[in-house]
């Protein structure tokens, strides 16, 4: 999920995010993540995000997921991250590598990491591939390694690359990948995935979930044809305008979207004209 902001303060607006969770919690959905990329985490300070959870917390049914981001750049304050979200009623965090030092970040360094971070995290962990926005990919071997830990449950995979998806879910069957990027969401459950965390769900949720029960059901001519018709729209959200090009369809839906937080900025006109364009087929 993203974070709306007020225009004229620029401060969370947590009327406008709870109204998306009750939009969202009345959809098919099998849960909400805050505080990920698309809300825009690192530009958030603690106490925002701590208000976050309780907000969500306090709107997201107990059974669905409430998925918090807790990534930070030192293990001590992802640690930390993680009390505080466990404590505010988080069911599973996601957890980022770190990606100031990423020359550093090596398999002994990474395997220290979210072993600590496992160890101390009052709720199960769920490690977090990022490449486009960290720098790198986490190692095959440290996931693996990091798959046994029994407070590690699986990861999301925000890549296209379908090769290092089908290496992770080789992890093993309590290992559970989950895709992170629509267009390729599909393929990644032929090859085991066993879900998705994608942007365009907070756009199109029940056409998302009605994707996964064709995939569930084995019809799979159905499956392919919709998550073609999904790949246009799921591109722009994410990989092509990112924050910004989502938060602009919400609004352009009529949903709780609001401005970005610098240093991003708004998205030009020609790229608003292109969502518009892509979003005519699902009004």
């Amino acid at each position: 999920m993203p974070t709306p902001f007020d225009p004229a303060t620029g401060d969370i607006d947590l009327g406008a995010l709870r109204t998306q969770l009750i939009r969202l919690t009345s959809a098919r959905l099998a849960g909400a993540l805050v505080l990920g990329s698309n809300a825009e985490a690192g530009l958030l300070d603690e106490s925002e995000a701590d208000a976050i959870v309780d907000t969500a917390r306090a709107i997201v049914p107990t059974d669905r997921v409430l998925l918090v981001g807790t990534g930070r750049e030192s293990t001590r304050a992802t640690i930390a991250a993680c009390q505080r979200a466990g404590e505010r009623g988080a069911d599973v965090v996601l957890v980022r590598a770190p990606s100031f030092f990423k020359s550093q970040m090596t398999h002994e360094a990474l395997l220290a990491h979210y072993t600590a971070v496992a160890d101390a995290s009052p709720v199960p962990v769920m490690l977090y591939n990022v490449p486009g926005m960290a720098g790198f990919s986490l190692p095959v071997n440290t996931v693996h390694a990091l798959s046994v830990h029994p407070n590690v449950i699986g990861m999301k995979e925000t890549s296209s690359d379908l090769e290092r998806h089908a290496q992770y879910v080789a992890a093993g069957s309590s290992f559970a990948v989950l895709s992170g990027w629509a267009p390729v969401a599909y393929p990644a459950w032929m090859i085991g995935a066993r879900g998705a965390i994608i942007a365009v769900a907070n756009i199109l949720p029940d056409v998302c979930a009605t994707l996964w029960d064709h995939f569930q059901a084995g019809r799979h001519d159905e499956a392919r044809a919709l998550h073609h018709r999904l790949l246009p729209i799921a591109r722009l959200v994410s990989s092509v305008h990112s924050v910004p090009g989502l938060k602009w369809a919400l609004g352009e839906l009529g949903f709780p979207g609001g401005p970005v937080r610098s240093p991003l900025q708004p998205i030009a006109p020609t790229a608003a004209a292109e969502i518009r364009a892509a979003l005519t087929e699902w009004r």
